[in-house]
């Protein structure tokens, strides 16, 4: 029978529609075909009615079920983080390095590259380096002594390590000039607008820019108000825009989310930007950065938000259930959306043929769920 096999009774996202009574074959860890029937000495997969996605997809994630990644800059921590997102059916991911030295950017850099080369099933997509290029006002979390403005040799230094790593840098566009903005796209780094504190009109400028990505909306932005809609009211308003969520109903009420999705639609994704998964760690600290886990959630000793406690698979729930949306549209927000707003979406986030055989299997209501690696 070789390798090639045929997934039968379920309920298929492909990422554009929901397919009944369809067969998904597949060979060489590749969906060869999506057709009526089983094809003939093949081994069948029965799903019994369940339900099939892409692996779902979490392009901010910043440690597994023990290691904080930008701590433990190494193969451990990216194991780690590789089998906490695999138990909770994150089967692609961005591991996520916060504010840092330039030193540990680059070693960050080549710790996921060769990760990536010695575990290619892993699903790690490259690395999100968040920070260290920030306004200060709306730094969060992060390590105040690090936050700083970018200089051309430091980016240089970072791009030239990080070509075909870094898959997403989130920055302050603001503390940026135009040349080095221009310089990042043309080196094929997708910026996100974070942690940043610019205005409504500073945002459409940045937007017209080709900056078309928005990190973790709400938090670490200034704010909508009626006569300055601020970074979030540009994000709402742009047609262009896509933007993260963390859906934990701490980093954002559920009613603004609702808002969000109202505006937004098919530019709203989901994340964890979870700083552990799994809510084994109660308490971490590291150099100036704390996190205590209350609430289920984790907090540092100033109060502020030190990153979520969410899987991937609460935060569909958390979409479906809150935002009042489809199984199937929620499923979207954490696979052909996000797929979509990394520009991934031509080799994952859908189940069509030639497309990896990495999938999630799960109820009508979440509780019950796997994963399925060919």
């Amino acid at each position: 029978m070789g390798n090639k096999k045929a997934i039968i009774n379920g309920i298929i996202h492909t990422g554009d529609a929901l397919l009944y009574d369809k067969v998904i074959v597949t060979e060489n860890k590749k969906i060869i075909a999506i057709q009526d029937d089983i094809p003939i000495n093949v081994d069948a997969i029965d799903l019994k009615g369940k339900h099939i996605s892409s692996g779902l997809i979490d392009i901010q994630i910043n440690g597994g079920y023990h290691y904080y990644f930008s701590k433990e800059i190494n193969e451990a921590s990216l194991e780690d983080i590789t089998d906490a997102c695999h138990d909770f059916g994150t089967l692609y991911f961005l591991p996520t390095l916060i504010s840092s030295t330039k030193e540990n950017i680059l070693k960050a850099i080549d710790a996921v590259r060769g990760f990536q080369e010695k575990f290619p099933q892993s699903g790690a997509l490259g690395m999100h380096l968040e920070g260290p290029f920030f306004n200060p006002e709306k730094r969060g979390a992060h390590n105040k002594d690090l936050v700083r403005r970018p200089t051309d040799k430091e980016l240089e230094e970072i791009v030239k390590n990080g070509k075909g790593v870094i898959k997403v840098m989130t920055i302050a566009p603001e503390v940026f000039n135009d040349e080095q903005i221009r310089f990042l796209q043309e080196n094929n780094i997708r910026l996100s607008a974070g942690h940043s504190n610019m205005s409504y009109e500073q945002a459409q400028y940045y937007f017209s820019k080709g900056i078309h990505l928005a990190t973790h909306l709400y938090n670490a932005m200034s704010a909508f108000t009626h006569r300055a809609p601020g970074f979030v009211g540009a994000t709402l308003a742009h047609d262009d825009v896509y933007t993260s969520i963390i859906l934990d109903g701490h980093h954002c009420h559920y009613a603004a989310a609702q808002l969000a999705y109202r505006l937004k639609k098919e530019k709203l994704f989901l994340i964890t930007d979870s700083t552990f998964l799994g809510r084994r760690q109660e308490h971490f600290e590291w150099d100036s950065f704390d996190a205590t886990l209350k609430d289920n959630m984790y907090r540092n000793k100033e109060g502020n938000l030190a990153g979520a406690a969410i899987s991937m698979v609460e935060a569909v729930k958390n979409a479906k259930q809150y935002l009042n949306i489809s199984l199937e549209e929620a499923v979207k927000m954490a696979t052909s959306i996000v797929a979509k707003a990394i520009e991934e979406d031509n080799s994952i986030g859908f189940i069509k043929e030639s497309y990896p055989a990495r999938f999630f299997v799960f109820d009508d209501e979440l509780n019950n769920y796997s994963t399925i690696i060919l």
